[in-house]
């Protein structure tokens, strides 16, 4: 019963959800210990452990296109613009909101309708634009939110905060909490893996700190995965080396980290270990996974011809695709170039040749596969676009500045609704007239998919409490299935 006790003193709630079938094991070995009053204080610490959520995901893949795409180019279809071309902006739409200081000084704000064509698709006649017919042809997978909406009208603080849930860096990242919360299913491979277009425009930078664990355990921080000789930095060992001489290197540094432990037990060391003992495991099961000769063509050809270009985007979503088979819970996607202040049409035509089909592919493949029911897909940048043009305005070209009031996003797979259209802005997709969603809710649903209380889920650091939606989120059950 000591040794019980003991057991019981160190089970918490993700140890329990990582060590246990659904608890049914555990609930086997209270039935053992009889009616004591110690098997039920046993019983009803395990039933406090247990998940009051059932989970649809297992797993995600997050698409983030980084810069914000233009939703007015995308899902969000405003035909009532067409004969509005460069009329000002009106004072009843904007309301005051405020502006960037690219566009703050502008005389005029003139209203630019798209210059792409929009179709219907799909069982609902779903609206897409001609720039994406790939994803037009998956639109019944869908659920496309179009009333997203952000504090943030700057790129760095707006795409820290929906990847950390607060605009300052130094926070968690969404895959470093899912990797606390649920830990890993493959112990030869990382719980969160980033993956980074090496072909995008880069006009806005990266910063490692988006996929960082901060103030949580350092093995829960996303690692990179790169195309070329070394997938993973400083994996491979040393010019010298072989397996062996890692392996006995290791040993003598867990014992001295573990003397370190002992002395200080401070769980960052723990943690370092684990690192070194998960670094070891990889540089075997890497390879594997980076390996995609045994594809067969018609794969390649799904995914398009870029798929055969090692760290393009359609590679990216292909690698994907292989690091969910080998059950990694947290995959992300970065897809930079969307910040379009001007050559709109020219530039947004250029990022959706790059990821429309691969995006598509991913999903088809995903399903095909049997995954999809157990995978949530997300794809979204981290704001919307103005429906003023920034700058000069022709009838062949425009830009268009930052909009956090509103844009769209979609999410499909796993426990949401296909198919649907949720949410809706006004003719100028200026502002939201139903179904607000804040980034914070899309925190709180996508917790909810994978099974968890957005508001459980905590860490005390610094003598506070924090959570991936700090103090506000709500689910959006309107788009579960």
């Amino acid at each position: 019963m000591k040794d019980l006790e003991n057991i019981t003193k160190k089970l918490d709630r993700r140890n329990f959800l990582q060590k246990t079938a659904s608890g049914l094991g555990a609930f086997a070995l209270g039935n053992l210990l009889s009616t004591s009053s110690d098997a039920k204080s046993f019983e009803k610490d395990l039933l406090a452990a247990l998940p009051s959520i059932a989970p649809k995901a297992k797993r995600v893949v997050y698409l983030f296109m980084a810069g914000g795409p233009s939703q007015f180019e995308t899902f969000d279809y405003k035909p009532r613009l067409s004969n509005m071309f460069g009329q000002d902006l009106p004072d009843s739409v904007r309301k005051g909101q405020r502006l960037t200081g690219m566009s703050a000084n502008q005389a005029v704000l003139p209203v630019v309708p798209s210059a792409f064509k929009f179709n219907q698709h799909g069982k609902n006649k779903t609206w897409v634009s001609e720039l994406l017919p790939y994803t037009a042809q998956v639109v019944d997978e869908l659920c496309i939110i179009k009333s997203l909406y952000t504090e943030q009208i700057n790129h760095d603080p707006a795409i820290t905060f929906f990847q950390t849930g607060h605009q300052l860096p130094g926070r968690p990242s969404i895959g470093s909490w899912l990797s606390y919360g649920l830990g890993s299913e493959n112990q030869n491979l990382p719980a969160f893996i980033v993956l980074i277009s090496k072909n995008a425009a880069k006009d806005q930078p990266l910063y490692a700190r988006l996929w960082g664990n901060g103030f949580l355990p350092s093995e829960h921080q996303g690692v990179q995965f790169r195309s070329g000789k070394d997938p993973v930095l400083f994996l491979n060992n040393p010019e010298g080396y072989d397996g062996a001489d890692r392996q006995e290197m290791l040993s003598y540094l867990t014992q001295l980290n573990q003397l370190q432990n002992d002395k200080w037990a401070d769980p960052e060391v723990d943690a370092r270990i684990a690192q070194y003992e998960m670094a070891y495991r990889m540089q075997t099961s890497v390879p594997e996974v980076m390996d995609t000769t045994h594809e067969s063509d018609e794969v390649f050809e799904l995914y398009g011809p870029d798929s055969r270009d090692k760290g393009s985007y359609a590679a990216n979503c292909l690698l994907a695709r292989k690091l969910l088979e080998k059950d990694v819970r947290f995959v992300q996607l970065y897809h930079q170039g969307w910040d379009h202040h001007g050559g709109l049409p020219k530039n947004m035509a250029q990022q959706c040749k790059q990821t429309d089909q691969a995006t598509a592919a991913l999903l088809i493949d995903l399903k095909r596969r049997g995954m999809l029911e157990d995978t949530l897909v997300v794809w979204g940048g981290e704001f919307g676009r103005t429906v003023y043009s920034q700058g000069k305005l022709t009838q062949n070209d425009y830009g268009r500045d930052h909009h956090p009031r509103c844009f769209s996003m979609w999410m499909a797979g796993a426990g949401v609704k296909a198919g649907l259209s949720y949410g809706q802005t006004d003719d100028f997709s200026y502002n939201i007239v139903k179904n607000p969603v804040h980034v914070h809710d899309f925190q709180a649903t996508l917790m909810h998919l994978l099974g968890i209380d957005h508001e459980q889920l905590i860490f005390k650091s610094q003598g506070r409490r924090f959570r991936l939606t700090d103090v506000s989120g709500q689910v959006v059950k309107d788009i579960l299935s």
